[in-house]
């Protein structure tokens, strides 16, 4: 069963948008959001949470135990 997989949206009074996605674990998420991110305009900054990390993590410790 695949993990439930969300995109959260939000808007200031001031028109700021901010997209939060929920359920990926990798950089996927950034390619998740593109297109959405051209659609709304320039992106200001980008926030990523440990998730976004966490395959690049446990690959390269598998790389390393590979090298050892």
């Amino acid at each position: 069963m695949s993990k439930h997989q969300t995109i959260t949206f939000t808007i200031t009074q001031e028109g700021k948008v901010t997209l939060e996605v929920n359920g990926v674990n990798s950089p996927e998420c950034v390619n998740i959001t593109q297109g959405l991110e051209e659609l709304i305009g320039t992106v200001e900054s980008r926030e990523f949470k440990a998730e976004y990390y966490q395959n690049n993590v446990t690959l390269q410790h598998n790389q390393n135990e590979i090298q050892g």
